[in-house]
């Protein structure tokens, strides 16, 4: 599993796509904590909880609306890659289909976890302040994305579907969950107890919940993967 979730995560480095993702976080997070103190130097109309979010909300805005087409986009065909080339027979006749799943989800979301680390240390750098709970936020959030991409990657079969489908998923996916967090249309309101959103509207520990669904998500893909002939 650690050699399967170390291959994943020195994958997820290459590539075009990775360099321009990486730098867009980096980005992101030098401007956050850059704008962030000039407007706090410009105007003193903010709240204490608005001066405790300000400077990383922009890598809040990226994680919460750009998040999925991010990962999407990177891991899409992380399981049905290898079954498409044949290669995951060299796998499973060496490790566990668990082991499988297992490395593929942590090589995957231990990236993300580096590039959420990486841009709230520029930002504390900047700010000489570290949020916790909005980077575990976010962290929860590339855990959810990771999750739900290793899913989507074992119930699919060809990498071309996955590929169309994490940019329209990737696009759907905020926009879709955020309205179900906020109607009151009883018919799809309780959706919002299942979608990521919910749970990181408060500063507290509820993030812990989409951890929860992230693995509901991993246990499905690995009972789906039994079963697949390979």
């Amino acid at each position: 599993m650690l050699a399967i979730c170390k291959r994943e995560f020195i994958q997820s480095f290459k590539g075009i796509k990775s360099i321009i993702v990486i730098a867009i976080f980096l980005i992101t997070a030098y401007y956050s904590a850059d704008f962030s103190n000039l407007f706090l130097s410009l105007s003193n109309d903010f709240t204490s909880e608005e001066k405790e979010v300000i400077h990383t909300i922009g890598i809040s805005i990226l994680s919460m609306f750009f998040g999925m087409l991010f990962v999407m986009g990177l891991s899409h065909d992380t399981v049905n890659r290898e079954i498409h080339e044949r290669t995951i027979r060299f796998l499973v006749t060496r490790t566990s289909r668990a082991s499988i799943i297992f490395g593929k989800f942590l090589g995957i979301a231990l990236f993300w976890f580096v590039c959420l680390l990486t841009s709230f240390v520029i930002i504390s750098i900047f700010v000489r302040d570290f949020d916790f709970i909005i980077f575990f936020q976010s962290t929860s959030l590339a855990v959810y994305y990771s999750a739900f991409t290793v899913l989507m990657s074992v119930l699919l079969p060809k990498p071309s579907l996955t590929m169309f489908l994490s940019i329209v998923i990737g696009l759907a996916f905020p926009i879709f969950n955020g309205w179900v967090t906020l109607t009151s249309n009883g018919w799809v309101s309780w959706l919002k107890y299942v979608l990521p959103f919910y749970y990181t509207e408060d500063q507290n520990f509820e993030f812990l919940v989409i951890l929860l669904l992230a693995g509901v998500m991993i246990y499905i893909a690995l009972l789906v993967f039994r079963r697949r002939e390979c």
